[in-house]
C-alpha cells in the first residue's frame, strides 16, 4: 500500500547538516510509524530514529541523540530525518521505513519490515 523514496543524501564536510527525506505514495501513510536505518559497507543495517504515526513520540538511537530529529507531515505524505554534526562515521546508506508496529522498528528486524525505500547515501569527509 505504501511506496517509500528517500532523497537529500549526498556529500557534507564533517560538522556539516543534511536533511534527509522520505516520500511515500499510496494510501495509509498517516497510519504507519516510520524509521531511519543506515548500512554501512559490511556491516548490519542500523537503527537511527523513529516516529509514531501521530508524530506524537519520536525514538532515538543513543549514538545519535542530539544530532538528529525525526519528524513527519502527514499532510505532505513525508517524512524527515534532520542530521546535524555530522561525522565521518555517520558515513552510510539512510534508509527510510514504515511499519505498523512500531517496536518492529525499534527492534530492526529487517526481514520483518513491512516497507523499505531504495535508500540515499550520505558521505561525511573529514
Amino acid at each position: 500500500q505504501v511506496q517509500l523514496v528517500e532523497s537529500g543524501g549526498g556529500l557534507v564536510q564533517a560538522g556539516g547538516s543534511l536533511r534527509l527525506s522520505c516520500a511515500a505514495s499510496g494510501r495509509g501513510f498517516s497510519t504507519y510509524d516510520i524509521g531511519w536505518f543506515r548500512q554501512a559497507p559490511g556491516k548490519g543495517r542500523e537503527f537511527v530514529a523513529a516516529i509514531r504515526w501521530s508524530g506524537s513520540t519520536t525514538y532515538y538511537a543513543d549514538s545519535m541523540k542530539g544530532r538528529v530529529i525525526i519528524s513527519r507531515d502527514n499532510t505532505k505524505n513525508t517524512g524527515y530525518l534532520q542530521m546535524n554534526s555530522l561525522k565521518p562515521e555517520d558515513t552510510a546508506l539512510y534508509y527510510c521505513a514504515a511499519d505498523l508496529n512500531i517496536m518492529t522498528l525499534l527492534s530492526a528486524p529487517e526481514k520483518l519490515v513491512r516497507y523499505w525505500g531504495q535508500g540515499t547515501q550520505v558521505t561525511v569527509s573529514s
